[in-house]
């Protein structure tokens, strides 16, 4: 039985790969850069995450055009990425327009290929920066969109094993089944050391606080 995690680099992206490999025979490492800010650190995150579980079955997959239609500060320089605001209920500039979607289309491609039945991703709903493509919702509507576009005999089962958890017991859990957290990177600005105020630092440091654990990466200041 064969799964295909959608790996980022970031801390959702593996702590969802641990738990994949708990409940599957074989993992297929999946890594989607889109020309974003921070695509070679992030490339990084998800080759070391990928070599300390020894996966060898992986792809990595460029959707730069993303970065060509634009509208987020994580693919425009002309957009800033703003300082994280918590308490806020806007979706940030940091929300990459229908992203997520492209990217299950690519890991359905793949998943029929290869045969997995399968397909993890790291979506956050309660706990996140609001990002619509991260909704629950959404992914029970494409899981319909893959039912109905594939072959007959396909079955692919979209899992999203961390989506109800907060930041908070996202930690907790990638603790618990000895997950890579040190190796994985969630900044939005930068690649040296992490930023710690953009929305992505901010809900990641917060979450280890919570948690009652020290974040293992390094930040500015």
């Amino acid at each position: 039985m064969t799964a295909i995690v959608l790996v980022s680099g970031g801390m959702d992206s593996c702590v969802s790969a641990a738990i994949a490999a708990a409940e599957n025979e074989e993992l297929a490492l999946l890594h989607i850069s889109y020309g974003q800010r921070t695509e070679a650190r992030e490339r990084r995150a998800f080759n070391e995450i990928a070599d300390h579980y020894g996966i060898t079955n992986r792809l990595d997959a460029s959707i730069e055009y993303l970065a060509k239609i634009g509208g987020s500060s994580l693919t425009d320089s002309d957009i800033a990425v703003t300082d994280a605001d918590l308490d806020s209920k806007e979706i940030p500039t940091s929300y990459v327009p229908f992203r997520n979607a492209n990217m299950l289309a690519i890991a359905t491609s793949w998943a029929e290929v290869i045969g997995a039945t399968s397909i993890y991703i790291g979506a956050v709903a309660e706990d996140s920066s609001g990002y619509p493509d991260c909704r629950p919702e959404f992914y029970e509507a494409f899981q319909k969109t893959i039912d109905a576009g594939t072959k007959p005999d396909t079955r692919i089962e979209i899992r999203t094993p961390i989506i109800h958890l907060s930041k908070a017991e996202i930690v907790k859990k990638g603790i618990e089944l000895n997950a890579p957290l040190h190796l994985t990177w969630s900044c939005y600005r930068s690649e040296d050391l992490a930023c710690g105020t953009c929305d992505s630092c901010a809900l990641r440091l917060r979450g280890f606080e919570q948690a009652g654990v020290r974040d293992p990466i390094e930040y500015r200041g």
